[in-house]
């Protein structure tokens, strides 16, 4: 054998051993390190344990400690009810024996009550027949029953308080009157100095100027037949005093009296002045009043810078040009709403049409006379929903009152224009509103009758004239007609001084020779 071979053969041998000794040695050290590392943890656990049972010890301690201290606390408390419920036992006992004390007592008194209401009883019932044999013996006295002298005192009695009530009477009466003559002199003076004394007569009358007086003559007629039939043609009072070259229109629809004067105008003009043609011309200034009516709507319509407007809701715009509300004309009054909600919109940055023509057509229903029940914003929005405005300006016009409630900005600023409008110092006066009213009411009272043809309030309200249908009412029927609506108005209405009932009964016959 090589020497080589024997020194590999040394090598990998001594390898080997080396290789052995050291796993020999380090499986020593890592027992040794296993067997240091289980003896630590079996001392830590110990201690763990040690240490948990001390704690338990100190829980339980504590625990019984805790559960002695609440022992303690509910035993005092169960004393302190007991005490409680001891004493309360105490006071109901003693109540329950001043109940029987006052049981006792009521039952005493009880016992004199009916010992004594029995001697009532007793006396009364002698009481009565002494009285049963007073009132025998008085019968006999006096010849006459207890009745009869009942009547006659209570006869003497009557009379007594009839006079002392009529001369009671009369001196509240002369009282009243003397505080009433000082009062109506101070109403009578505050209303001279408050209003203005032409302002209704200013409202209410117009004057046509005559070429001369004798035209006075022909406008009466023979037998005043021309005047007659020109005032039941237009519902008006012809006024012919000794005033020169005058004649006075009165009555208090604008529309009449401007009917009126128109066809007055024109018969004086044209001189030929009978029945006939009063009625003709009667007829054709109606018609003249209609085309002012209309062109009143459009210059309102065209001033305000509107358009779309239904020709129907024009038409009863120029209508409240003879309208007046509180004294103020009806149709500036809108027009001016009208400036005013759109000056206010624009600058709030509404809609500026909207406000202008819910403001021009927010009172179209005082345009309407009085046939047509409701209040002029109930009219007036069904007129605008009839002729097919928008739902927003039938809200303005329904909201401008408070009707209901603004729900939106534009019908807000229409109350406001509105309100500013009418509150102006001198836009409105509230005696000629009340005035037309009772005008009104006069006129709707005549016509609710049966019968009546048409009626006219004249002489400022102190005369309602009254056209009856002939083939309705007979002549003995006009009396009573007149008398029930006296009744009628004396019922409903308040008025200073008397009011004159006249009822009409005309018949005509008209033919033509040919």
């Amino acid at each position: 054998m090589s020497p080589v071979i024997i020194a590999i053969l040394s090598a990998l041998i001594a390898l080997i051993c080396g290789a052995a000794a050291g796993y020999l040695y380090r499986k020593n050290v890592m027992e040794q390190k296993i067997g240091r590392t289980e003896e630590f943890a079996k001392n830590l656990l110990e201690e763990a344990t040690r240490k948990a049972e001390e704690n338990k010890k100190e829980a339980i301690l504590e625990a019984k400690e805790e559960v002695i201290r609440l022992k303690n606390d509910l035993d005092k408390e169960i004393r302190d009810r007991r005490n409680e419920v001891s004493r309360l036992e105490r006071r109901v006992n003693q109540r329950e024996e001043t109940l029987d004390k006052k049981l006792d007592n009521l039952e005493v008194r009880e016992e004199n009550l009916n010992q004594k209401y029995k001697e009532a009883e007793r006396l009364e019932a002698e009481a009565q027949e002494i009285h049963d044999r007073q009132q025998a013996e008085l019968e006999r006295i006096s010849n006459m029953t207890m009745e009869e002298a009942r009547d006659i005192l209570v006869d003497r009695i009557r009379k007594e308080a009839y006079h002392d009530a009529a001369v009671e009477v009369r001196e509240i009466e002369s009282k009243a009157k003397e505080e009433a003559d000082k009062k109506s002199r101070n109403i009578i003076a505050q209303a001279i100095q408050r209003y203005a004394g032409d302002h209704v007569a200013e409202t209410t009358v117009s004057v046509v100027a005559l070429p001369n007086d004798d035209m006075k003559g022909r406008i009466i007629g023979r037998e005043g037949r021309n005047i007659r039939t020109l005032e039941t043609a237009t519902g008006v009072d012809l006024i012919i005093d000794d005033t020169p070259e005058a004649v006075i229109i009165s009555g208090f629809d604008p529309v009449r009296r401007e009917v009126a004067r128109i066809a007055l105008e024109k018969l004086i003009m044209d001189g030929r002045i009978h029945p006939a043609r009063i009625e003709e011309m009667v007829e054709k200034a109606r018609k003249e009043v209609d085309n002012q009516i209309r062109e009143a709507g459009e210059q309102a319509v065209f001033e305000t810078n509107l358009h779309g407007i239904h020709h129907e809701l024009v038409r009863l715009l120029g209508r409240m040009k003879y309208r007046t509300s509180y004294g103020q004309n009806v149709l500036k009054h809108s027009i001016e709403v009208s400036h005013l909600a759109g000056i206010m919109a624009a600058e709030l940055g509404a809609d500026v049409q909207l406000a202008k023509r819910a403001g021009l057509l927010h009172d179209i229903g005082k345009s309407i006379d009085h046939e047509v029940e409701g209040t002029h914003v109930t009219i007036g929005a069904d007129l605008a929903k009839k002729y097919h405005e928008p739902d927003s300006v039938v809200h303005c016009i329904m909201a401008h009152h408070n009707d209901v409630e603004p729900q939106s900005v534009e019908a807000v600023l229409v109350q406001a224009a509105d309100a500013i409008s009418a509150a102006r110092p001198g836009a409105r006066r509230e005696s000629l509103e009340n005035y037309i009213k009772r005008l009104e009411k006069l006129e709707e009272i005549a016509n609710s009758f049966e019968g009546v043809d048409k009626s006219f309030a004249i002489q400022s309200g102190r005369e309602v004239r009254i056209m009856v249908k002939p083939e309705d009412v007979n002549d003995a029927g006009t009396l009573i007609l007149a008398r029930e609506i006296c009744k009628r108005i004396e019922k409903e209405m308040e008025y200073p001084g008397q009011i004159k009932v006249n009822v009409i009964r005309e018949t005509r016959a008209v033919d033509f020779a040919k």
